[in-house]
């Protein structure tokens, strides 16, 4: 038994469900963990105290792992992600007055990613034209799954993301307020505050990101690649804390208690984390819903081993968007720090399994399957992207 005392950051999220369970239901106490979960209000805070030293692991954005491990935007600190903590789960929602808007110059269905893109871009080019103010989307970081569903969404039907529309980092707390106030006409975050936007009539939930990418890799447990060398004991105590709660979440019957236990620990509702774990999601405020069973993956068909795809698929979305060179060399080191091996070591491999899993375990909604050996001919694939010289630097 490990005997360790942990400080673990972790933003109020849905997908940090498996970590407040592990804490608060006693499965890292049966491992002989004593963890202190300490709540952020933002990224950019759980990374640098993670990195600093003053956690000892974290509930992280997927991408700012790789980028800190590859020293893109912020100073490098080697990270490793030896757990998912989950698989999709943002959404993205616009105001009223936006959907609206898509719907009038809609061509097709509104649940169409393909359909929705290109009716944006009808209405920026519109507003733009009339020198209005630019249709404005608020995401959690420049290193998110959230930024990168958007511009995907975006760039599928025509649209320039750096040039056509603003882009705005906020806080995930601070979405609702930002679109109620008329900051923002839309966001993409996780879940529950897409919900609370909906709920408070001040949004609605125009696709699930599981819509725009049916695989992704949203948030891990990330621990600085020294801590996990410096301490494996503690490391293997908590992955294996992890995963029995993966799973207590994954399993419906438990879904009372998880809600309690997640919704105590977010501030919310707990009807809105039974929803969202069981993919039954209220997208309008007259009650409308639409169910999914992937909005989000928690321990189910592999969700909770790392993938190293997954890290080349964000580090390829990096390079897409001018925030890294294009490398051979990047994309391996990328893939490295989702290695699944000390979550094969501690819980044995297990088979992603699932019929309806991704043949190149992305299922983006347009474009050619992902080759992860690849990231060149990824590139090459797409019309709108920002080539030439990174934005950011890599520090090395």
């Amino acid at each position: 038994m490990s005997n360790a005392r942990l400080r673990i950051g972790y933003i109020p999220l849905v997908d940090a469900a498996t970590l407040i369970v592990a804490v608060d239901n006693g499965f890292t106490a049966t491992e002989g963990l004593s963890v202190e979960l300490v709540r952020e209000v933002s990224w950019s805070n759980v990374r640098d105290k993670l990195n600093i030293g003053l956690f000892d692991a974290a509930h992280l954005l997927s991408p700012v792992v790789v980028a800190s491990s590859l020293g893109i935007g912020h100073v490098r600190v080697p990270l490793i992600a030896p757990f998912n903590l989950g698989l999709n789960g943002n959404a993205i929602t616009v105001s009223p007055k936006l959907f609206a808007a898509l719907a009038a110059r809609a061509d097709g269905d509104l649940s169409d990613p393909a359909v929705t893109a290109q009716a944006l871009a009808r209405e920026v080019a519109e507003r733009n034209a009339a020198g209005g103010e630019p249709i404005t989307f608020g995401m959690t970081f420049p290193f998110s799954n959230h930024n990168y569903q958007l511009r995907f969404w975006m760039a599928a039907g025509g649209i320039d993301p750096d040039d056509d529309v603003r882009l705005v980092v906020l806080p995930p707390p601070y979405m609702v307020e930002s679109l109620a106030s008329g900051h923002v006409d839309g966001f993409c975050v996780g879940a529950p505050w897409n919900q609370v936007a909906v709920e408070s009539d001040v949004g609605r939930i125009l696709h699930f990101g599981s819509e725009i990418i049916s695989r992704a890799s949203e948030k891990v447990l990330a621990v600085r690649e020294r801590w996990a060398m410096d301490n494996p004991a503690p490391l293997r105590a908590l992955i294996r804390a992890l995963a029995r709660a993966s799973q207590y979440v994954d399993n419906l019957n438990n879904l009372p208690t998880v809600s309690a236990l997640v919704a105590h620990r977010l501030g919310v509702d707990p009807s809105l984390v039974d929803r969202t774990l069981a993919g039954n999601i209220k997208i309008a405020p007259d009650g409308t819903t639409r169910s999914d069973h992937r909005y989000i993956m928690i321990s189910r068909n592999g969700a909770s081993r790392p993938d190293p795809v997954q890290a080349a698929w964000l580090y390829a979305q990096m390079a897409r968007w001018n925030q890294a060179p294009v490398s051979e060399k990047l994309n391996a080191a990328a893939g490295q720090v989702f290695s699944p091996d000390l979550y094969d070591e501690v819980l044995g491999k297990t088979d992603a399994g699932g019929d309806d899993e991704p043949a190149d375990g992305i299922g983006s909604f347009i474009g050619p399957l992902f080759d992860a050996r690849d990231i060149a001919s990824h590139l090459a694939a797409w019309r709108v992207r920002r080539p030439g010289r990174p934005r950011l630097s890599v520090v090395r």
